[in-house]
């Protein structure tokens, strides 16, 4: 049985600019660090992966891989975003935080279940931070029933 997120992992273009993004700016603290100088199969390379922890104790990961090509990117939030969920006073503290610290910083988005804000991180990666709303129950028990006829619907449709 699945229990639960551990670690979900991204490759970053410079390590200490991820950190002050991640442990500075959103608070989750770096809390493991360590070079990969040997992959499995034994071949030589040179990659640091990171490890910022979240609440709930699982963890945002990533490998700086200097000479490995990777095509960093602004993402658009339909490709890849992170969604980060926090309260709906902490949501409004860091709209906040961002704008004053120059951070493209969009939202506060309604989403019905959540109330949402985005920001962009150092490699390009939308992170989005939600915060339930009262109502986040009704509607995903209402969801659940109807998710896969929607995806039903989806693919006949396309």
């Amino acid at each position: 049985m699945i229990k639960g997120l551990h670690h979900s992992a991204y490759r970053c273009r410079d390590s200490e600019e991820t950190r002050q993004f991640y442990e500075e700016f959103l608070g989750l603290p770096l809390v493991n660090a360590f070079e990969i100088a040997e992959t499995k199969t034994g071949r030589k390379t040179s990659v640091l992966h990171s490890f910022y922890q979240m609440g709930d104790g699982s963890f945002l990961a990533f490998f700086e891989a200097p000479g490995y090509p990777f095509d960093f990117k602004d993402q658009h939030d339909y490709d890849l975003h992170i969604a980060l969920e926090v309260d709906d006073e902490t949501l409004h503290n860091m709209f906040a935080r961002g704008k004053a610290q120059g951070i493209d910083t969009r939202g506060i988005a309604d989403h019905g279940f959540i109330h949402s804000i985005y920001f962009r991180d150092p490699n390009g990666y939308v992170i989005e931070l939600s915060a339930r709303t009262a109502s986040d129950d009704v509607p995903l028990a209402e969801a659940r029933s109807g998710a896969r006829q929607a995806l039903n619907a989806w693919q006949t449709a396309k």
